[in-house]
């Protein structure tokens, strides 16, 4: 054994990684994790750290987590410096604090500091953000979380079955993404490919569930570059969901704005957005907020029939119910679970791309039968639902796209690409579109331009809007005039032909 010199041991110093947590069970959240000592003298670089951090979470949509596992000492330095932090960040979202050491939970539980959570664990803290990532607005309100782990309530577990039935959605398209890359680029093995994705997916801020729909989606790249002759594409003139604290660049802030403002025009208590899943030609819940435990689990279940959603794709136009009770429209099943959640009207707005496909579609739900939406109401949807389409083509032709350009350069030995991708790193600026630094300063957005043959678009959006387009002029010439029945995908309960539906992400 060797002799103590009698002196103090230097303290550790204080580091804090950040990384984005993609996918279920929360989707948006930045895990902050923190290791070191923390005492009196470096309270305040820690401070400065620490907000630096959470000002880039707030930018970017993210619900920021800190993990303070590997912190020692702090006490009542730990406590002053989260103090100050969350007092600074009044009307943000609460700041989530996870395997804190007993020292620090004691005093925060005792301090009662607004704005912070405590939780004893990383998966109770994620399963948390799960129910909270799609509401509209959250005020901070600070409360304890210091619950036993080992007995979750009824309400956890129900919504844990939840969210497990998306994933077993969602990993069938995984599966068959990590199948095509092991063939596109001769990869070993499943894992390999999966990292891949994960590593673009983070890279680019871009859910692993929307990115592998991506890969199965558009068609194989046949060269170096994956969508020849791309140009910038500027941002949409967007007129309602234009604001200054709005990235179209981050995909749950703007779909949470869509939300936002789909209740403020309607005065909806409640109401969701779902976007077409092009991998599966379905439509996939996106955000929510007041729905019922009985209607989310309906559609969690993947029973889309005979829904106000369906029928407003299919139609292509705005469909309104005001008596869930009587309307012949809804199915049974959807009846029931509307009902007993005291959904009595609802009201869809469709999502129509240029070309006139349906990608995604807006409902609101009103505890009164009888309601419908007033004109201006109405007009006012239909501009709301063409500021979405707008951007949600963008962000297919640009972000999205970007993260596949990335994933097929980072995996082509030919391009300096390796087939076993480490860690994920930071963008190189000179290779991608996506400037974190801010959309006006975004060097290289993508817009189709050239195509390679008259069979397909330069980007999987345009290809698909592209194969619309030749479809509408055979079927006209296959017609007699006046014998078309409609004018969105073959009519009133037509649906939408095969050879209409997009094969764009």
């Amino acid at each position: 054994m060797k002799p103590s010199s009698g002196r103090p041991a230097a303290p550790v110093p204080l580091v804090i990684e950040s990384s984005v947590i993609e996918g279920l069970p929360a989707e948006g959240a930045l895990l902050l994790r923190t290791s070191g000592s923390l005492d009196a003298h470096g309270a305040q670089a820690w401070s400065d750290a620490l907000r630096g951090h959470l000002r880039q979470a707030d930018r970017a949509g993210l619900r920021p987590v800190l993990d303070m596992a590997h912190v020692q000492l702090g006490g009542a330095a730990v406590l002053r410096t989260l103090s100050e932090t969350t007092r600074a960040r009044t009307g943000r979202p609460d700041l989530i604090i996870v395997r804190a050491r007993p020292g620090v939970r004691e005093a925060v539980h005792l301090a009662r500091l607004d704005g912070v959570r405590l939780y004893a664990t990383l998966d109770e803290a994620l399963r948390e953000l799960a129910r909270t990532a799609s509401r509209v607005e959250e005020l901070p309100a600070w409360r304890s979380q210091m619950a036993d782990p080992l007995r979750p309530s009824y309400d956890d577990l129900h919504k844990e079955v939840r969210a497990l039935r998306a994933r077993v959605r969602t990993a069938p398209v995984i599966g068959m993404a990590q199948g095509a890359l092991m063939v596109r680029y001769g990869l070993p093995d499943s894992g390999s490919a999966f990292r891949a994705l994960r590593e673009a997916s983070q890279r680019f801020n871009v859910p692993l569930r929307v990115l592998v729909s991506a890969v199965v989606a558009a068609r194989p790249p046949d060269g170096d570059v994956w969508f020849l002759g791309r140009r910038a594409l500027p941002v949409p003139q967007l007129r309602i969901l234009a604001r200054a604290d709005r990235d179209p660049r981050y995909r749950r802030q703007m779909i949470d704005a869509v939300l936002h403002e789909a209740l403020a025009i309607g005065r909806a208590p409640a109401g969701h957005v779902q976007f077409v899943d092009p991998a599966v030609n379905a439509l996939t819940l996106e955000a929510h907020h007041g729905c019922g435990e009985a209607f989310l689990d309906h559609l969690a279940g993947g029973r889309g029939e005979g829904t106000a959603d369906a029928a407003a794709r299919t139609r292509g136009r705005q469909v309104s119910i005001p008596d869930v009770a009587t309307d012949a429209l809804l199915a049974d099943a959807c009846r029931r679970a509307l009902l007993a959640t005291g959904t009595r009207a609802l009201h869809s707005v469709p999502v129509l791309s240029s070309a006139g496909l349906c990608t995604g579609v807006i409902t609101l739900h009103w505890p009164d039968a009888g309601h419908r939406p007033t004109a201006a109401q109405a007009a006012a949807f239909t501009l709301l639902a063409t500021d979405t389409a707008a951007w949600l083509s963008w962000y297919h032709r640009s972000v999205l796209t970007d993260a596949l350009e990335h994933l097929h350069r980072s995996l082509t030995p030919a391009l300096g690409g390796v087939r076993h991708p480490g860690r994920p790193g930071n963008p190189d600026p000179a290779q991608s579109t996506h400037n974190p630094e801010g959309v006006r300063r975004m060097s290289n957005p993508q817009q189709p331009e050239r195509r390679r043959s008259d069979k397909g678009g330069a980007t999987p959006q345009d290809s698909g809007e592209l194969k619309a387009r030749q479809a509408a002029r055979r079927d006209a010439e296959a017609r007699p005039h006046g014998s078309d029945k409609g004018e969105k995908g073959g009519g009133e309960g037509g649906g939408v032909p095969p050879a209409q539906r997009p094969d764009h992400p």
